[in-house]
């Protein structure tokens, strides 16, 4: 495993890490036991990074990393949690006082204070309102967070979260098929020491390379009921891309794949070929799932060409379609 710190949390977290949405719910049938065999195996394979939020799975997934501390005592690891999502109306000035929801996620981990409790995907309003931040600043002195952050769905919102001192990182869409974050983003993280966890870093599953034209998804899946943003922001299924168009790249994609190397962990070592990305967060619902995921720290650096082709691809097929999601 890779490790690199996040932010200037004093942490270094582990390069592939785990995003927790799946495991909670709106990814289709979960099951808990093969969930907790996935986190169980994920700290064996040196993951200590968990990203979870209070809506998913209406706190389920939370709790599933509660139980995962009872379990392993003495074990050393992050959870990362969210909050804001559940507020009805879903309104810029709600953000101002999440320190109900924060009550919430301290019970649902069963902890004394959050490790990083990220805003969830706030309005833009948010980011010109200092005093959400301050509030955040005053739950930390209060001893209920240790470090707060952002989680964003455009790349002005992540810069503009690098002006508050406070923020220690931001959670973006970041992968083969959203790679606008590298071209001014990131280097402007870096250079302010802001961590970046890059979501949704398989696309949902397209990325994996294991769907087709015939794949099916159930009722109460995103990826059957988000297509067009219908429930929530339409870049948080498959990254905004058709479904049609995002085949026939992953089509595109599998003739640049090198020897042995499969479409995910290609996918995932792509991100982690940029340093200022501190993590990648890809969901696990197996053990086997988990493994895939991690075994791309192992890849070597992706050359040269193969970097330029999967940038050139990302222009033609994808861009075009993702543009106006920025």
């Amino acid at each position: 495993m890779i490790y690199r710190p996040l932010g200037r949390t004093g942490w270094n977290v582990s390069a592939i890490s785990f995003g927790a949405w799946a495991i909670g719910g709106t990814w289709g049938d979960t099951d808990d036991t093969a969930a907790m065999a996935a986190l169980h195996h994920a700290l064996d394979r040196g993951v200590n990074f968990f990203d979870t939020a209070d809506v998913y799975g209406d706190g389920h997934s939370e709790r599933l990393l509660a139980r995962l501390r009872r379990e392993r005592p003495g074990e050393a690891f992050h959870v990362a949690t969210k909050a804001g999502r559940r507020l009805n109306p879903h309104v810029a000035e709600g953000y101002r006082d999440l320190r109900l929801f924060v009550e919430r996620s301290l019970a649902n981990l069963e902890t004394e204070a959050l490790d990083l409790l990220q805003l969830h995907c706030p309005p833009s309003g948010v980011y010109a309102m200092p005093e959400v931040f301050g509030a955040l600043d005053d739950l930390v002195r209060e001893g209920k967070l240790r470090h707060y952050g952002v989680s964003v769905e455009r790349v002005d919102e992540a810069m503009a979260a690098l002006a508050y001192p406070g923020v220690q990182s931001v959670q973006i869409i970041f992968n083969l098929f959203r790679q606008r974050p590298a071209e001014a983003f990131l280097p402007a993280a870096q250079a302010a020491q802001v961590g970046v966890l890059a979501r949704l870093p398989l696309s949902s599953g397209m990325l994996s390379g294991k769907f087709t034209r015939q794949s099916r998804f159930s009722d109460d899946d995103h990826r059957k009921f988000n297509r067009q943003g219908e429930a929530f922001d339409k870049g948080e299924t498959f990254s905004g891309v058709d479904y049609e168009q995002g085949l026939a790249a992953v089509e595109e994609l599998r003739g640049l794949l090198p020897p042995g190397v499969s479409m995910a962990r290609l996918a995932l070592r792509w991100i982690l070929m940029h340093e200022a990305v501190t993590a990648a967060i890809p969901g696990g619902r197996t053990p086997e799932q988990v493994d895939e995921n991690v075994s791309a720290a192992d890849l070597a650096a992706l050359p040269v060409p193969l970097m330029q082709a999967l940038a050139d691809l990302y222009r033609r097929r994808i861009a075009p379609q993702v543009h106006a999601l920025w």
